[in-house]
């Protein structure tokens, strides 16, 4: 399962609280059932467009990662969560939103197992397949 959240929040001191995020990557996959292997890595970004600065988190879990990407000046907030074992997906976008104070957002829940049928040309989702 691949969850993507990209959200808008009212709140941008949250989207570049460095130790926000580092204690969220930290706590959160044991609440969706998740297996941290590894410390959360948070960075600051400065690109060389002034505007777009903001934070970066990934965690590794034993089932896949957590991303999460913050541009303070725009309010917005790019997140997956990437797993091989299922998850709440409801609760999931639900704790993103609480958490990261989301006032507008879009999600995608992109299934990344492999079909048991043959390979096709084109699938549901756009996936080309190739042999």
């Amino acid at each position: 399962m691949h969850l993507i959240i990209d959200g808008y929040s009212s709140d941008s001191g949250i989207l570049q609280d460095e130790h926000f995020l580092r204690s969220w990557l930290e706590s959160y996959p044991a609440r969706i059932g998740m297996n941290r292997i590894s410390p959360p890595y948070v960075v600051k970004y400065q690109g060389p467009v002034p505007d777009d600065w903001g934070i970066s988190g990934l965690v590794f879990i034993a089932e896949s990662h957590i991303g999460i990407h913050t541009f303070v000046e725009r309010r917005y907030v790019n997140i997956d969560v990437f797993s091989c074992k299922d998850f709440d997906v409801e609760k999931a976008i639900s704790d993103f939103r609480d958490a990261f104070r989301l006032v507008k957002l879009r999600t995608r829940l992109i299934d990344r197992e492999w079909p048991k049928a043959e390979a096709i040309e084109s699938g549901p989702e756009g996936f080309v397949y190739h042999e």
